[in-house]
């Protein structure tokens, strides 16, 4: 049996159709549903087994589980936002500890959500501890694990791997609120309000000019795969296309793809400005100091690893996930 926590999430969510689309469906889908509109996410993957998060983190700790021969552990509080460190780290430290210890013991391959968030302001984005300085204490959660990776990387008795997500978006995101990507909140705002709003210039960058380096989901699902099957390979890697776009690319992709739906015409950055589409806020004073204006995914370690799959940019994406959520009739 597969373990994947956060099975009801995003990632974990499209992680477990992927294993379906293997042919996969012995998979304990471990979460917690007490937001039950996230059953949704998992109404049309195929699974053995549900089990809520805190009663499988007690079969964990009392080693009372058995036939298991992967554990993928997306599960964590993902709201950047958070300011109990209490509850972070024990939601996102300690619980992901007991797991690598549990799994260590048992010698079963463990793959683990890190962040990019463990790299704070950047500007450089290669794995490696003097380019991380966490802004928050969800990177710092993400971050304080991964040391722990390091330190045991020389007596593992299993592979472990942590994969540093940085922008990830596509379908499944909608119960994240305000944590969903900015391309789904373009798709809600440009839906409801026939414009989109995006921060103004701040920090060196004009409007809508930061940039992200954005991930389709179904790229890092094949990235979690990839090291599945590859159990000979450890460590810790960052998880992004290796390309920063600005928003203005995402919100452009994402206006001009329902235009295209609506049998409608695309149009340039500048039209979508003056036609008041793309509107420009003032950049939100508690952010300052604590955003990441740009982020960009080394991907030599890896590429080094072995994974020779191209990445989308945000254009091919936008496209696919519009097309997802129009046929399933959630947009």
């Amino acid at each position: 049996m597969i373990v994947v926590t956060g099975a009801a999430g995003f990632i974990g969510s499209n992680l477990v159709a992927g294993l379906n689309k293997r042919g996969v469906s012995d998979i304990l889908a471990v979460d917690d549903l007490t937001d039950g509109d996230k059953f949704v996410n998992l109404s049309s993957v195929d699974i053995a087994d549900y089990m809520h998060k805190d009663l499988f983190r007690g079969l964990v700790t009392s080693k009372s589980l058995d036939n298991i021969e992967a554990v993928f552990h997306q599960g964590a509080c993902s709201d950047t936002t958070e300011r109990n460190g209490h509850y972070m780290m024990d939601n996102n430290y300690r619980v992901t500890l007991e797991l690598f210890e549990y799994c260590q013991e048992q010698r079963i391959p463990f793959i683990y959500a890190s962040s990019a968030a463990v790299y704070g302001a950047g500007p450089n984005y290669v794995e490696s501890p003097e380019n991380e300085a966490p802004l928050n204490v969800y990177g710092y959660s993400k971050y304080l694990f991964d040391q722990v990776l390091r330190r045991r990387m020389d007596s593992l008795a299993a592979p472990v791997v942590g994969l540093r997500y940085f922008n990830v978006y596509g379908p499944n995101e909608q119960h994240k609120g305000r944590m969903a990507s900015v391309a789904f909140h373009n798709m809600v705002q440009y839906r409801s309000e026939r414009h989109v709003r995006l921060f103004g210039g701040w920090d060196g960058y004009g409007d809508g000019q930061q940039e992200r380096d954005f991930v389709y989901v179904d790229d890092v699902v094949d990235v979690n795969l990839f090291f599945l099957d590859n159990p000979s390979v450890s460590g810790v890697f960052n998880c992004g296309t290796g390309r920063a776009q600005p928003f203005n690319d995402v919100a452009m992709s994402v206006v001009n793809g329902l235009r295209e739906h609506a049998g409608q015409s695309a149009l340039g950055l500048q039209e979508l400005v003056d036609q008041d589409i793309i509107r420009y806020i003032a950049f939100p004073e508690d952010l300052k100091g604590r955003y990441q204006s740009h982020t960009q995914a080394d991907l030599s370690a890896l590429r080094q690893a072995g994974y020779t799959k191209p990445f989308r940019d945000v254009q091919t994406g936008v496209s696919d996930y519009i097309n997802q959520l129009i046929s399933r009739r959630r947009i």
